[in-house]
């Protein structure tokens, strides 16, 4: 099976993708395009599709990735680490010619960042933590530093969890409502007691809050879609032992 990459219209003319899992050598619960270093899975496997991954999307750049902690931190590239070496944080901005910036995810939402004019980039990963946190606004603010402008910056949100597979309970609710009451509109009523919580359009009102307004997102469920993305909700619900990630990546031209 070949290896799927999916991409949007507002970053035609700059190599990019988000990845699921077809086309990949992982075998078991993690079968397809594992590249989660940390998912317990073959490291022989996960090197060759993390490989994979970049040759489909960007041939010829380094990858380069970080330690993902579900934080805020998002760190500019200059120059490229290695995987043992990467810093904790959840997103990369760059303008340098030759990398290519990856995240990884299993239903948190992946968002690719671009400046075309200035010739800047970003990826970020932005789970619920993450995005009430402020990862996004300060992916944007790392971009700005590098020359980007917001009013220039185009973002496309790609396959994270659907409001519909997405079950919370009520403290998970008050987090949010208590940073902000405006945020109970990203809430609707499930079973008692319980809510189903819409991160992509949490995250689509983070891009609008920082000032970015190009924003494509792609309305891709990763809970549901089995056989297409990895999930970790779903393998939990599940009892599997252990669930894969895909990545998302994008480089300059």
């Amino acid at each position: 099976m070949t290896v799927e990459v999916i991409r949007s219209s507002l970053l035609d003319g700059l190599p990019h993708g988000f990845l699921g899992r077809r086309g990949g050598v992982s075998e078991g619960v993690a079968a397809g395009l594992n590249v989660g270093l940390g998912s317990g899975d073959d490291p022989i496997a996960v090197a060759e599709n993390r490989r994979r991954a970049v040759e489909v999307v960007a041939p010829g750049r380094q990858l380069v990735s970080v330690y993902q902690i579900h934080s805020a931190i998002a760190v500019p590239v200059n120059d490229p680490w290695g995987d043992e070496a990467r810093p904790e944080a959840d997103a990369l901005v760059t303008n340098r010619p030759g990398l290519a910036l990856g995240i990884v995810t299993a239903d948190c939402t992946p968002i690719l960042f671009a400046d075309k004019q200035a010739g800047v980039i970003g990826a970020a990963h932005a789970g619920w933590k993450g995005a009430v946190g402020g990862i996004v606004e300060a992916t944007v603010a790392e971009m700005e530093k590098l020359g980007a402008r917001r009013d220039a910056i185009a973002a496309a949100v790609g396959p994270t969890i659907a409001r519909k597979s997405y079950e919370v309970d009520e403290a998970f609710l008050r987090r949010f409502v208590e940073a902000d009451p405006a945020f109970e509109h990203f809430f609707s009523h499930g079973r008692q007691d319980h809510y189903q919580f819409d991160l992509e359009g949490f995250v689509l009102s983070r891009l609008a809050a920082a000032g970015v307004t190009k924003v494509e997102a792609l309305g891709l469920d990763t809970y549901s879609a089995t056989d297409r993305f990895y999930s970790y909700r779903r393998a939990t619900h599940r009892g599997e032992p252990a669930y894969g990630r895909q990545m998302s990546v994008i480089a300059l031209p």
